[in-house]
């Protein structure tokens, strides 16, 4: 049995989560499996996004990945970067205030395309538009957003299968009828070590995503993406994109 066996979110420890050591090992440098993900979600939203600059866009766990939020900055008049974490929020506040420079590796993804081009100052932009918000995913309210992402957190929080379904269910929730949204999941994940800290996750693949997605969305695309021997206990990355069911 796993150290991390039935845990549920409410048993983590969420406010010492290590911030440094999590950027240090997934967002300092650009990751082949990042860039993949950053096109297709780019691509999504500008097929799908409302006009740019009028959408109230979320992005649910935001943690130390500021990319997600980057896909959805054109199209978003405020953004808001939700996080129960207190020590990722203090990451968030201090990190808007002075960006590291790998996110514009990041951001490099995203250019060539016209909606994402417009925008000469991606970081700042970000940093006048976002506002860092304390929240736990299970209390979102509904129809709240326009646009959203929610990137390897439902299945990371727990390791209860119906907790893993329930956060999808209520980040979709978060979102109006017809929102485009994007969402990332670690594929069999057996939980995942920050710093000196073991933290739980759900082991999914691309049914269960297919089958929590099913009656609440129109889907777009699953998309599995190869990630094997980035590190040990999981299988892939798995991105969904698609619209809020109406």
């Amino acid at each position: 049995m796993s150290p991390e066996q039935g845990l549920s979110n409410s048993d983590v420890p969420w406010d010492s989560f290590d911030s440094d050591a999590y950027f240090e090992s997934n967002y300092r440098w650009l990751l082949r499996e990042d860039a993949e993900i950053i096109g297709i979600v780019a691509d999504h939203f500008r097929r799908w996004a409302p006009r740019p600059g009028r959408a109230g866009a979320i992005d649910v766990g935001t943690g130390t990945n500021l990319y997600p939020a980057l896909t959805m900055l054109p199209f978003a008049e405020r953004v808001t970067l939700f996080e129960r974490s207190l020590s990722n929020r203090a990451w968030l506040t201090n990190q808007l205030r002075e960006p590291a420079e790998s996110w514009e590796p990041f951001w490099a993804e995203m250019r060539g395309r016209p909606e994402y081009d417009r925008i000469a100052g991606p970081l700042d932009r970000l940093a006048s538009c976002s506002q860092v918000v304390k929240g736990n995913l299970f209390d979102l309210a509904p129809r709240g957003y326009d646009i959203g992402t929610m990137f390897f957190v439902a299945e990371g929080i727990t390791t209860r299968t119906e907790e893993f379904e329930r956060a999808v269910r209520v980040f979709m929730a978060s979102l109006t009828a017809g929102a485009p949204f994007a969402a990332a999941f670690m594929r069999d994940s057996w939980g995942y070590e920050v710093g000196c800290q073991r933290f739980p996750a759900c082991p999914i693949n691309e049914d269960d995503v297919q089958r929590c997605l099913a009656e609440v969305a129109r889907i777009d695309a699953i998309t599995v993406v190869d990630s094997r021997g980035l590190r040990e206990g999981y299988s892939g990355m798995i991105v969904a994109t698609g619209l809020v069911a109406g």
